[in-house]
């Protein structure tokens, strides 16, 4: 109404009386919707790398040890929760644990390259629950704050309140090594939040910067020409804009612009044949340990958010055989991991990256059954929402710290309980953001990740 009322000077007067308040509020700067903006308060981290095992590892043959279930193999177990499959009796972990370095934090033989190296910067979190045992609706209550109803992910989020510290790429990428995983880019999106908030989606498995971006370059044309193109098409696109009211189209104008910059940038940021060769030995081959890498490089270079995804679906989702599935998955990625841990706390990134690991839920501690004309142990565990276990390193996190407990078996968290609601109150506060004023209207209501829940785990924060 103020725009159409005296040829727009009655919002001038208005964007002058609210210009700070919008500021202190975190809202996007008008015409830049990732500029860096100032926190709600002082942050302990600037940076966010968020390493999904998507499908669920198992929290008792990982970072949970429990004893008393070994006792227990192939018996039954005196509680019984409901999950999404019948099971059976115990089954006891096939891993051994041992205690690491000075705070004595005990990992399982799967993980023992990086508790070697890094046990006393892990930030362990036993007792984390959601829920449901559904893949789909905990990816998207892990990601997006709603297990059903489209929100905007945690990285649309953060780069909303943040902006992000470099101009030349997105404030918010996503590594997959191909495909898609389970909930696809709802795991991603802005929903409601400007398009310019999404995530970028990359698959990572190709090595050359130019197949990792479609049309990262153009036969027809060279950089000054694409220029002069871009510009002209900004400037009628911004004649478009003038008098409406179109987020979308905001967007899609800014997404040009990002594209033509990662022209340039994106061959430097995503050439991994530019890092020394010990570096590269340090990290390994595997895709994830590229990803890894890849990751260490985008936040080095200011990228907000960074989201790595193990794999296509739901690679930790061991419904059989878990002895073999999770040393292999393991295997897959502990040297990545490590190696990133040690390259960021070399380089001095580490204390102002919060890396967070895990899956969507836990396992169950007894035996799945089944389904086929025979019912029968499968030596897998089936999804467990009542109890799992996630890590955060670095970022103004207590390493060494083990926080919470389930019972003796695994099964349900019991002691200082963790939502996942809570989870994402933590991060959102070791980057200097409020979870309850980091709001956005929509719909004649305020939205936030964390919905009407959540508290910050004080006990996390170092």
């Amino acid at each position: 109404m103020l725009r159409r009322c005296g040829a727009g000077f009655g919002l001038v007067g208005l964007a002058a009386l609210l210009g700070d308040q919008l500021r202190a509020g975190g809202a996007p700067v008008p015409g830049d919707p990732l500029a860096p903006r100032a926190p709600h308060f002082r942050p302990r981290a600037r940076r966010v790398i968020q390493i999904l095992a998507n499908g669920g590892p198992s929290q008792m043959d990982t970072f949970d040890p429990k004893p008393a279930l070994t006792r227990y193999h192939g018996k039954r177990l005196p509680i019984h929760l409901e999950t999404e499959r019948p099971t059976a009796t115990a089954l006891g972990s096939p891993f051994t644990f041992r205690r690491y370095g000075q705070s004595g934090l005990e990992v399982s033989e799967l993980f023992a390259g990086l508790a070697e190296k890094h046990a006393d910067d892990l930030c362990v979190i036993r007792s984390l629950h959601t829920d449901t045992p559904v893949h789909e609706n905990c990816l998207r209550l892990m990601n997006c704050g709603a297990s059903i109803m489209a929100r905007p992910s945690i990285g649309a989020w953060v780069t909303y309140g943040l902006g992000t510290e470099n101009r030349d790429l997105p404030g918010f990428v996503v590594l997959v090594p191909k495909g898609l995983p389970v909930a696809g880019a709802d795991n991603w999106q802005a929903a409601f939040l400007p398009g310019s908030y999404q995530g970028t989606y990359l698959e990572t498995q190709d090595r050359d910067p130019a197949s990792l971006i479609d049309h990262l370059r153009t036969a027809e044309s060279g950089s000054a020409a694409q220029r002069a193109q871009l510009d002209l098409a900004a400037a009628l696109n911004r004649r478009h804009l003038a008098g409406r009211e179109d987020p979308g189209l905001e967007a899609r104008i800014h997404s040009f612009e990002t594209a033509f910059r990662m022209q340039a940038a994106a061959t430097d940021a995503f050439d991994l044949q530019r890092e020394p060769e010990h570096i590269r030995a340090l990290y390994g081959d595997t895709p994830q340990a590229r990803q890894m890498l890849l990751a260490r490089r985008l936040v080095e270079r200011g990228v907000r958010y960074v989201q790595v995804w193990h794999g296509t679906l739901q690679p930790w989702d061991s419904h059989d055989r878990i002895e073999d599935a999770h040393r292999r998955l393991a295997r897959e990625s502990c040297q990545g991991l490590t190696a990133l841990l040690t390259d960021l706390k070399q380089r001095g990134l580490l204390e102002d990256t919060l890396v967070i690991w895990g899956g969507e839920f836990g396992r169950t501690p007894t035996v799945e059954l089944s389904q086929g004309e025979r019912v029968g142990p499968t030596l897998g565990r089936d999804h467990n929402h009542h109890g799992f276990t996630m890590w955060l390193a670095g970022g103004g996190v207590r390493g060494g710290h083990v926080h919470g407990a389930t019972d003796d078996f695994g099964f349900r968290a019991v002691e200082d309980r963790v939502h996942v609601h809570d989870l994402q109150a933590t991060v959102l506060h070791l980057l200097g953001l409020d979870h309850e004023r980091l709001t956005y209207r929509h719909s004649g209501r305020d939205f936030r990740l964390t919905d009407v829940h959540g508290h910050v785990v004080r006990r996390l924060l170092a």
